[in-house]
Parts: structure tokens; C-alpha cells; sequence
């Protein structure tokens, strides 16, 4: 990937948005994580106007969120937008919010996982995991893989892909992973250790959480089932906006810099949409090439030079088979043994060591045959 300049930066800013994408959504499922504010209200009202059969509006704040959904109804003339609680701080609240899906919904078509935090200070939530990486990684990761189940359901019956869009950034590029956490017993563990985050510097840490991002898209990705019934997963650059991210910044010249150069959130949104229903064009690969993709400003991009690398390639690796078992162990991928046994191209972990493997034949598998640790 080429590095981009200030100056290339500040005129994509400045470069005009493309136009929304629009699709027929009529009896399709789409479900928006941080739906009450900024790009996640915004990519909700344009899903809105799509006709989906149900729009479900997902946000930690009953009262914020009740306000979203009566906002949008009112200026979109949609009433089937629906809200609905999680709170990624918690990954007890990720399990329930799944559960719901499974006693009431038939199918989700779109997932977009769209929150995320920038704490100012070192903070643990009450699961004992660095405020940010569970909020903007380790616990959209964990929604996704409940929610699997049901999204694959859907590709199974659905004459169009399902796609789960996860909200990267731009700043991946700036996100860095020492060797001491590739060398560590535990890389997810380390990446929240309070050693790791000393000095906290809060943007340091959100750029990491968006190269994260994108690592866990390809790896996801790559253990999806090639052809039908399949599920399209890319990660999506909204750009640089207006939003309640960097509430509680005023540093001057962070204030400057949003003034001069921050989209609206409504253009950023419009990124989600893209890939959410845009197709690119066949020259450019056609809808296979958003399988995993990192996409910025509606076209499929190479990400950064670190993730393309051989390093970067392992550390994907590396994520993959911890957060697996980071999952298990916990006992939060226990409903969703049908998907990692029917679907995924784990195939070989099963059948090298039988129907229902534990969280440790995942590791001891990789570091066999993956050389990953």
C-alpha cells in the first residue's frame, strides 16, 4: 500500500462523497451496531429507505436509543426500525443480545458492526479486558461469531449474500504490533495488559483496534465456505467525520483539524452502505472481490503494508486461533459449534480430531500444521 501523505489525506476529505448506494431490501433483516448516533443513525436512515422487512437498531442506552429510533421514523415515514440493547462492555450482554436473535428473528442479510470508543484514560470494563480492545475488537468479534449461525441460515434460503461490514478506519496504517506480543503466551492478553497500554495514549490504542479490524475480516474470510451458502465479510473505511468518537477532545489542534477536514457523518455513512449492498465492478473483481476486503471510499483497497505482510499475515493467524479459544474457554461459542463443525474450513480440525473439539485441538492444530506459534 502506498503511505498517504497529509496532503493526500486532506483532499480525499475534500473530495466529494459518492452517491448512497441503494438496493430493494423488501424482507431482508439488517441489523446496525451503534445505530443511535453519528455514521451508525445515519447508514439506519439509509437502510430505512431501502424497505427492509425489519431494521434493528442496536445501542447500549435505552433512552438515547428510544430517541433514535422515533427521530428516524419521523423523518423517514419507516416504522418497522426496532431497538434493541447490547452493551459491548459486557460480554454477558453480547450472549443475551444473541439469544434474542435466536427466539426472534428468522434471518439477518446485513450485520454492520459500527460502535467503537476512544478512552482517555487506562480503563478495564467488568470482563477485566482493556476498555477499547473489547469494545471496538474483542466483542464485535464475539457478536459475529454468535450471530454466524443464523447469517449462514440466511445464505442457505437468500437469492443475495448476507455481508457483515465491520467499521474499520484509515489510522490502521498507523497501528504497529511490538515482537514482544507476538512472542507472548497470550497476544490478546498482552494487547490488554495494563504494562502493554503504559503510557496510555489514547489514539495509539485506536488505531491498533481498527488493525485489528481488518485482520480478523481476512481471517473470518478465509474459514467462510468458498461458494454457496456463503457470506460476504469487508471492512470499511467511513473516512475522517463528524461524530461523538472524540467527545471529550479539546485539544486545539485536534479541534482545527475535525473543523477543516471532517466529513459529515451522513457522508460517512454512505460507506457503509457501499458495503453494505455495492457490487464492484467486474473489472475490479466483481462482488468475490469485497470477500474479505478492506474498502475505502467504495472501492476494494489494499490495506496496510503491515497487514499484507508475512508478519502481519501471522499475527492474523495468530488472533484467529487465540480468539477462538479466548471464546470457548469462556463458553461463549457453545451455541455456535454447528457453524465452526458444518461450515467452516476448520474441517480438518474435526476431522483430525473428532466431531466436537475442544478449544485447545484449535491451538495445538495451528501450531502443528499453521506454524503459528
Amino acid at each position: 500500500m502506498v503511505h498517504v501523505s497529509f496532503w493526500d489525506f486532506a483532499k480525499g476529505q475534500w473530495t466529494a462523497a459518492p452517491p448512497v448506494e441503494k438496493a430493494d431490501l423488501t424482507g431482508k433483516t439488517v441489523v446496525v451496531v451503534g445505530a443511535n448516533t453519528g455514521i451508525g443513525y445515519e447508514a439506519a436512515k439509509h437502510f430505512a429507505s431501502m424497505n427492509p422487512g425489519r431494521l434493528i437498531m442496536a445501542c447500549r442506552s435505552q433512552e438515547r436509543g428510544t430517541a433514535a429510533v422515533t427521530n428516524l421514523k419521523k423523518s423517514t415515514g419507516f416504522d418497522r426500525a426496532e431497538l434493541w440493547l447490547v452493551d459491548l462492555c459486557s460480554f454477558a450482554s453480547v450472549q443475551a443480545f444473541a439469544d434474542k436473535f435466536e427466539k426472534e428473528v428468522e434471518r439477518i442479510d446485513i450485520l454492520v458492526a459500527n460502535a467503537a470508543i476512544i478512552p482517555r484514560a487506562y480503563e478495564v470494563t467488568k470482563d477485566g479486558w482493556e476498555t477499547s480492545l473489547q469494545v471496538n475488537y474483542l466483542a464485535p468479534a464475539l457478536l459475529i461469531f454468535l450471530l454466524l449461525p443464523l447469517i449462514l441460515k440466511t445464505a442457505e434460503i437468500s437469492t443475495s449474500i448476507p455481508r457483515v461490514v465491520i467499521v474499520g478506519s484509515e489510522v490502521h496504517q498507523q497501528g504497529e504490533i511490538p515482537q514482544k506480543i507476538f512472542e507472548a503466551p497470550s497476544a490478546i492478553e498482552a494487547l490488554s495488559s495494563r504494562e502493554f497500554c503504559t503510557p496510555y495514549s489514547p489514539s495509539p490504542k485506536y488505531y491498533l483496534s481498527k488493525l485489528l479490524n481488518i485482520l480478523f475480516t481476512q481471517a473470518l474470510s478465509n474459514h467462510l465456505p468458498p461458494t454457496h451458502p456463503t457470506i460476504i465479510v469487508n471492512c470499511i473505511n467511513p473516512g475522517f467525520c463528524h461524530s461523538e468518537l472524540a467527545r471529550g477532545v479539546w485539544n486545539p489542534v485536534f479541534l482545527l483539524f475535525r473543523f477543516l477536514l471532517a466529513r459529515p457523518a451522513e457522508e460517512g455513512a454512505r460507506q457503509l452502505i457501499w458495503g453494505s449492498v455495492g457490487v464492484p465492478d467486474e473489472s475490479q473483481g466483481g462482488v468475490e472481490s469485497l470477500k474479505g476486503a478492506y474498502v475505502h471510499f467504495s472501492k476494494v483497497t489494499e490495506p496496510s503494508d503491515f497487514v499484507i505482510s508475512e508478519k502481519g499475515q501471522e499475527f492474523k493467524d495468530i488472533l484467529w486461533v487465540r480468539n477462538l479459544r479466548f471464546y470457548d474457554v469462556d463458553g461463549w461459542l457453545t451455541g455456535s459449534r454447528f457453524f465452526l463443525e458444518r461450515y467452516t474450513v476448520d474441517y480438518l480440525i474435526l476431522h483430525t480430531v473428532g466431531r466436537h473439539p475442544g478449544p485447545m485441538h484449535y491451538e495445538k492444530y495451528a501450531m502443528r500444521n499453521c506454524h503459528i506459534v
